[in-house]
């Protein structure tokens, strides 16, 4: 009777079979890339019902990809399709930010600018963006200058983080504002002639 009722259901609906085992194809890494940086990437695995799983911690534990390894460990830090382990997560990103991935880096400056997952330490957050910004990450620059406006950090950092800033191109006027913003408070704590040194191009 149940077979004769589940025939009657696909006889009916034919695309629900289709449906249920489309496969799910591997983020490339330019797609990984842009849903890292649009804050899309836990939402897309859940939106994929967990299908690359395994995908995706073989390419971050036994190819240790760091983009894969920034996605798998943030997975594992909320506990998506995989039970939550923060400390494993975090290893993974920290794994990530060592070989240079500026999305890693980013992340885990804001855990120690936040205090999550880790205990909050701000001095650490900036070791984590000036990297990153010496990249050319505009988020990492812009984050790195309010810190360092803020009284965090050396000071010996403060004229190069004003010349990235000071020197990047911005997307729109709202950011260049915002970054104006912050360049006017870390320049109070810089001599004129270092902030007009700071303002020259290389």
């Amino acid at each position: 009777m149940l077979g004769y009722v589940l025939a009657l259901i696909f006889a009916v609906c034919p695309f629900l079979s289709v449906a249920t085992t489309m496969a799910v194809e591997i983020y490339s890494q330019e797609r990984l890339l842009y849903l890292i940086r649009h804050q899309q990437y836990l939402q897309q695995v859940k939106r994929d019902n967990c299908q690359l799983v395994q995908d995706i911690e073989a390419r971050a534990n036994v190819l240790k990809q760091p983009l894969y390894q920034f996605l798998w460990g943030e997975m594992l830090n909320y506990g998506q399709c995989v039970k939550r382990d923060p400390k494993r997560g975090i290893a993974l990103l920290r794994s990530a930010a060592n070989q240079g991935c500026s999305e890693a880096m980013m992340k885990m400056a804001e855990y120690y600018q936040m205090g999550q997952f880790v205990i909050q330490d701000k001095s650490r957050a900036v070791n984590y963006l000036l990297p990153a910004a010496a990249s050319g990450d505009l988020s990492a620059r812009l984050s790195l200058v309010r810190l360092l406006s803020e009284g965090v950090g050396s000071p010996v950092d403060y004229e190069l983080a004003f010349h990235w800033l000071y020197n990047a191109v911005f997307n729109d006027e709202a950011e260049k504002k915002q970054a104006l913003q912050l360049l006017k408070l870390l320049e109070k704590r810089m001599p004129p002639s270092v902030v007009a040194r700071a303002k020259k191009q290389t």
